[in-house]
């Protein structure tokens, strides 16, 4: 079977950054081993979720994967943007993240409109609720996006939650996209399994457990 280069792109950055993705998640946020992993991660989503939009929207049209592509982009870059920024700064590229993220939601919701009201329920093959989900998070951080360009930026814990919980959402967005999405990949065995959901939850309590501890310890307040 030949692969296009695109593919292999996609493929590639999909498994590289399952690894360092698992270990930014663990290491102590700002530490060096954190920041290491961090960049793989960010480099491997980027080509991931930059790749699968643009085969999606060009190549093999699935509207689904546009707007997961699309909006994993969206994360993986203002949440490396966050803690790249000396303190509370921002530039023209935070502005234009924002009107990707505007787009992404305000076209999710029009699309899960449109589906919602269809003689059969489905837009492209995908039922409202996927529209509404993917639209629904692009308006949601945009409105956080708007709230720290008004405030002229982030410091502190507020920082680097904001770094966090993007990283997280991305992540957990391509892990969906791996075992739940490509299970025809995995044994018969485990298929459909609670075992291919662990990786999902996971993410989500680590998240949340790191959320908790940059918002409330002093050492990150100050960071």
């Amino acid at each position: 079977m030949k692969y296009s280069p695109l593919l292999i792109l996609h493929i590639s950055g999909a498994i590289v950054g399952l690894l360092p993705g698992t270990a930014a998640l663990i290491f102590p946020k700002g530490s060096r081993p954190h920041r290491a992993a961090g960049n793989v991660f960010f480099i491997s989503m980027l080509a991931m979720s930059g790749s699968g939009a643009y085969m999606a929207a060009f190549v093999k049209p699935n509207i689904g994967n546009v707007f997961g592509g699309v909006l994993t982009f969206y994360l993986v870059a203002t949440g490396w943007l966050t803690v790249m920024r000396k303190v509370r700064q921002t530039g023209l590229l935070e502005f234009a993240l924002l009107l990707v993220a505007l787009a992404e939601g305000s076209g999710g919701l029009l699309l899960g409109w449109e589906a919602a009201y269809s003689a059969s329920g489905l837009k492209e093959g995908y039922p409202p609720v996927l529209y509404y989900v993917f639209g629904s998070a692009g308006l949601l951080f945009a409105a956080f996006d708007v709230k720290m360009l008004v405030r002229g930026g982030v410091a502190g814990g507020q920082r680097l939650a904001r770094h966090l919980c993007r990283m997280c959402v991305a992540f957990l967005i391509a892990a969906l996209s791996f075992f739940l999405g490509k299970q025809q990949h995995f044994p018969e065995t485990i298929r459909g399994s609670q075992f291919l959901n662990a990786p999902m939850v996971l993410i989500v309590v680590v998240m949340i457990y790191w959320l908790i501890r940059v918002r409330i310890a002093t050492a990150y307040k100050k960071a």
